[in-house]
């Protein structure tokens, strides 16, 4: 009898929380369309009519555990917010290597999530694109808080660098690969600020 009540105690209570846990190791493990429902809800363990009682439609799953993880900062995005931070080690922090929990290495989520979704029409794209775009705006603030030339072209430079150094790190499994990357971050910066040609 013990066991059926924690069980029912366990189903009822945090459900939200832990199908989000679930979805976002199933989702880093084996991808977001290799993941069913059905899979979410066992790992989570949730009953199915808690799991769609919470989210509609795997869309709506999939744009809320991306939701999560720019709330809870375990996105590249992450490093530009920190007001403790200065700019350019914002900006920079764009290229650190992920924490050691962090494996498998998997990238940008964000695009992940558009690679997998790739009808710009379909809500996780449309996600996924807003989200990039932010990330571009924070950078651009930044560079111009810098007193950086041209900030709009530049901010756009630093992001394709961190964007494309995030999906060669998941390619070649280097959580460190953001080195090379942040190199040429260095230079672009130091080339933009006032006083260098």
């Amino acid at each position: 009898m013990a066991t059926v009540t924690t069980a029912s105690r366990r189903q009822g209570r945090g459900g939200r929380e832990r199908i989000l846990a679930a979805a976002a190791q199933l989702f880093a493990s084996q991808g977001i369309n290799a993941t069913g429902m059905e899979q979410v809800a066992e790992q989570a363990p949730v009953s199915k009519r808690t799991l769609y009682a919470h989210f509609r439609t795997k869309s709506d799953l999939v744009i809320a555990h991306l939701q999560d993880l720019a709330s809870t900062g375990r996105t590249l995005e992450s490093a530009l917010t920190r007001e403790d931070v200065p700019a350019r080690a914002r900006i920079l922090g764009l290229f650190d290597q992920p924490a050691a929990d962090a494996a498998p290495v998997r990238g940008c989520p964000f695009i992940d999530a558009a690679a997998e979704f790739p009808d710009p029409q379909s809500a996780v794209h449309s996600y996924a694109r807003e989200q990039k775009l932010l990330m571009v705006r924070l950078v651009t603030a930044l560079v111009t808080e810098l007193g950086c030339r041209d900030p709009a072209a530049l901010a756009e430079q630093l992001v394709t660098l961190a964007d494309g150094a995030a999906s060669r790190a998941m390619v070649l499994g280097d959580a460190d690969y953001g080195r090379h990357a942040r190199a040429a971050a260095e230079v672009l910066i130091e080339n933009a600020l006032p006083g260098t040609s």
